[in-house]
């Protein structure tokens, strides 16, 4: 049924499972993978997001679920937790691009765009709702009926909006197109087919929402109170409202950007020739006009309308093909490689990889590690938060804490999230919240990046550092170049070594770690 272009994209977006091996943000599994652990084997965190019910379990459902059978066959390992759900993805992300190809008529530019695409690359296996998001919206577009009354797509479409409401922006022009050339009268249209598949698909995902919640949830209802309404994304940072057409769009596009322009340009100046581009152009643009509206900006937001953008870019490449030299060919292709080859290799192999390279080293430790009071490890991640995934990839029910920065859901006057407190008096927080007595009540192990050292050093000095991490070339703010782990003192096996290099033990002494944390951190 499917040729070779459907293997090569297969071949693509598993190698990327593989060759992807940073961070990008933490929805990739806070949204995803640590819910999917939590429903699996009873344990792990749920952010804020879940217990406000404003997003869908649907996602994370079906990894729980292959968590499960992982399980029950024995196999429910670190490597194959973290790995076999990003196959997943890719699988899904590859079969979505095979609907793209055929969508674009199979031309060997819209297979080279796709494939070439840093930011799909970079992004097609990751478990995040947004990749799942704008499969769907390939699979959709491709049985879209430019030139027929097929209403196949809106299945996709529907399931997309009840895992991300707002993946309806790209399709309010769509539809209404869709709903305006058709011979079928408007109301029936409505209530027969959009009216239809859009409450049995909800009625599917709303079941499986108020079950994993308890009750009975509309998690789109609710997605929308708390951002749109509550404009709670604005705590998580802002930018200001052009900050998609100078940043957004070009980086998502990359090189691709330079062509797209041109395509736009065309299909603006002859939209009644190309009317199928002019169509989509203003999905895009009213796609980026409403984001633009909303003060929390993020690149991931922009996925949905980047095959929009390649199918513009294939066609006007197809056309341009005709007329320009093989020359001018090969150069416009070896350059499109180059670019987005080189921000494909740095951002998915080397920039930002620091904070999920810690994580196979952590879960060794939490596995095998006991104190000297034979107690299991107690990890401290004194880091911004979320900054990287948590029992999904460690697998182990030992203590594992981090700075928490849920937004101001009480409207508290002078809010500051415990993040916030941390990093305005690091030791002044340390003193406050971490217990003095038993010393084995600390942390066992510290995680945090290297620019946070010289601010805690009084408190590290009862802890040795076992491990780092390279994460970036451009460290910013609260996050540093390396990843750190400390660990806390074995104070016998201090002592002991310090007895076993001392030539007179009776002049020398081995000071008590928690004598020199009582003098040192007790307020």
């Amino acid at each position: 049924m499917w040729n070779r272009t459907f293997w090569l994209f297969v071949a693509v977006r598993v190698a990327s499972v593989f060759l992807v091996a940073s961070w990008f943000v933490p929805d990739e599994y806070w949204q995803s993978l640590e819910v999917a652990h939590r429903l699996a084997f009873g344990y792990g965190h749920m952010t804020w997001e879940w217990t406000a019910g404003i997003r869908s379990y649907v996602y994370p459902a079906v990894f729980a679920g292959l968590y499960k059978l992982l399980a029950l066959a024995g196999l429910d390992s670190v490597e194959l937790l973290t790995l076999v759900p990003r196959v997943l993805q890719a699988c899904l992300s590859a079969y979505a691009d095979y609907r793209f190809h055929v969508w674009c008529n199979r031309t060997k530019w819209s297979t080279f765009l796709l494939v070439s695409s840093w930011c799909w690359f970079y992004v097609g296996s990751r478990t995040l709702a947004n990749t799942l998001e704008t499969s769907l919206t390939m699979i959709a577009l491709s049985y879209f009926p430019w030139t027929s009354e097929c209403t196949r797509f809106l299945w996709p479409v529907a399931l997309s909006f009840y895992v991300r409401p707002t993946s309806v922006l790209p399709w309010v022009p769509l539809c209404l197109y869709h709903i305006k050339k058709s011979s079928h009268p408007t109301w029936e249209l409505l209530l027969k087919r959009y009216l239809l598949i859009g409450l049995l698909t909800g009625a599917v995902c709303v079941s499986v929402d108020s079950y994993f919640h308890g009750t009975v949830v509309f998690t789109f209802y609710e997605f929308l109170k708390y951002n749109v309404l509550k404009n709670v994304g604005s705590f998580y940072g802002e930018h200001p409202w052009y900050w998609y057409l100078y940043a957004g769009l070009p980086i998502v596009l990359g090189v691709c950007v330079l062509p797209f322009l041109l395509a736009s340009y065309e299909t603006v100046r002859h939209r009644k020739v190309y009317k199928e581009r002019a169509i989509l152009l203003l999905s895009v643009c009213f796609t980026v006009l409403v984001y633009s509206l909303l003060s929390h900006k993020e690149f991931r937001f922009l996925l949905p309308v980047l095959p929009m953008c390649l199918f513009i870019t294939a066609d006007y490449l197809v056309r341009w093909s005709r007329k320009a030299s093989s020359k001018m060919l090969w150069f416009t292709a070896l350059l499109i490689v180059a670019v987005n080859g080189l921000m494909a290799g740095y951002t998915g192999f080397v920039h930002q990889r620091g904070t999920l390279d810690v994580m196979p080293y952590l879960a060794t430790t939490a596995k095998d590690y006991r104190d000297e009071f034979n107690n299991p490890a107690k990890m401290f991640f004194l880091m911004p938060c979320h900054s990287t995934p948590l029992y999904s990839h460690v697998h182990q029910n030992v203590t594992m804490r981090f700075l928490h920065c849920e937004p101001n859901l009480t409207d508290a006057p002078n809010y500051l999230d415990e993040a916030d407190q941390f990093y305005a008096n690091p030791m002044s927080w340390i003193r406050k919240n971490l217990p003095v007595h038993p010393i084995s009540a600390l942390p066992s192990h510290v995680v945090t990046f290297d620019v946070l050292e010289p601010q805690i050093k009084d408190f590290l000095s009862i802890y040795k550092e076992t491990a780092s991490f390279f994460h970036t070339d451009y460290p910013v703010g609260r996050v540093g170049g390396y990843v750190k782990v400390y660990e806390r003192f074995d104070r016998n096996a201090a002592a002991t070594a310090s007895s076993s290099t001392t030539p007179n033990p009776t002049t020398t002494s081995v000071p008590s770690l928690e004598d020199e944390y009582d003098t040192e951190y007790n307020p």
